[in-house]
């Protein structure tokens, strides 16, 4: 039975995809050999970073613009310490909007002054802050487009003096924007663009070089441009995967037709979880997220003849963060309209049992 996979990250990814990238551990380009065998200094993987670091920078739109796309290890939490590594010398402001943010804030402390500038923890991060105030004199503003844990997606991003670094992770590659408003953007892989254990990182390289500080080289993203993310040994199978992922995106019509079929899927989930009196969202309207839909079952007593109905569908990783409860639907590039339309059957389904 078909699978249709909810889950949060690691997440769905394409089926070709994944068919390619399970050949090449066998045999990566008839060489006879398993790509994560092969010499990562070898010319077929080279070309791999090359072509991966020159796709993300064409769907980004910023080729030609001053930017350098790096493919590192450590996670999106490892660039909570290397954003204020690098870019940190007296004060940077940080909205914050959820557990990422949180942990960012966390890592920037240890640098220089850190100013919320907004923050929903009011309400345990079910909204966007507005409204809020930006100072002047910051190195940088440090933002995140979207909070997967909470299901909440920044809609619009403020106008500041200040260079704009992004944490993209949940929803990099998933919709149109000015991609060069931001100064600085990373993105854990395993949200929309491969397996876990690789870092996108989008930087303009005019930002580098401003702190006093001296940078332990592998936190150095100087360091990293200047040996093309191979200044140690790369995550190659990550990196492959991510390459191939971005080519799928491609080979569909780029970002733009990627938008159109995540606007129809969220439509679809959200008009069923607001015309539904078996089910209550969690995030505010105005700022819910495309890519991870959040929702509560509003009778618990029904939630498990409901998980009951999720497995026998094949829905599977629907389960809400802890710090939420109830349900999350991640609804990423890869994952199919289809899938969504079970999803809401199945719930149509509990509606009329309710």
């Amino acid at each position: 039975m078909k699978k249709h996979n909810f889950s949060a990250g690691p997440c769905i990814l394409p089926q070709e995809v994944l068919k390619k990238a399970s050949e090449s551990v066998l045999d990566f380009n008839g060489s006879g050999l398993s790509l994560i065998e092969i010499s990562h200094r070898s010319k077929d993987f080279v070309e791999v970073m090359e072509t991966a670091r020159s796709l993300a920078l064409e769907l980004l739109g910023l080729e030609g613009k001053g930017y350098k796309a790096l493919f590192l290890q450590g996670g999106a939490s490892m660039e909570f310490l290397m954003v204020a590594y690098n870019l940190l010398e007296t004060k940077a402001g940080y909205l914050n909007t959820g557990t990422w943010s949180d942990k960012s804030i966390k890592e920037a402390k240890l640098f220089g002054e850190v100013i919320e500038v907004g923050s929903s923890k009011d309400e345990n991060f079910k909204y966007i802050p507005k409204g809020y105030t930006i100072p002047s004199g910051l190195d940088y503003l440090h933002l995140t487009s979207n909070n997967t844990i909470f299901g909440t997606q920044m809609k619009k991003f403020p106008t500041t003096d200040a260079p704009l670094v992004c944490d993209m992770s949940s929803d990099i590659f998933s919709r149109q924007m000015d991609f060069s408003q931001f100064d600085l953007i990373y993105a854990g892989a395993q949200k929309n663009m491969g397996p876990a254990g690789t870092t996108l990182v989008v930087v303009k390289e005019d930002i580098l070089g401003k702190v006093s500080r001296q940078i332990p080289s592998m936190l150095d993203y100087k360091v990293h441009i200047g040996k093309d993310s191979m200044f140690n040994t790369p995550a190659v199978f990550p990196v492959y995967v991510s390459m191939l992922t971005m080519q799928w995106l491609k080979d569909m019509g780029g970002i733009a037709a990627i938008e159109e079929i995540n606007e129809k899927k969220s439509r679809l989930l959200y008009s069923e979880i607001d015309l539904s009196p078996a089910f209550q969202g969690y995030a505010n309207k105005e700022d819910r997220s495309n890519m991870n839909a959040t929702f509560n079952i509003t009778d618990e007593k029904l939630k498990e003849e409901f998980d009951s109905m999720l497995k026998e569908a094949g829905i599977n990783g629907l389960n809400g963060h802890r710090s939420v409860g109830g349900y999350r639907a991640s609804m990423y590039n890869a994952l199919s309209l289809e899938s969504v339309g079970v999803l809401v059957d199945v719930m149509s389904e509990m509606e009329r049992k309710g």
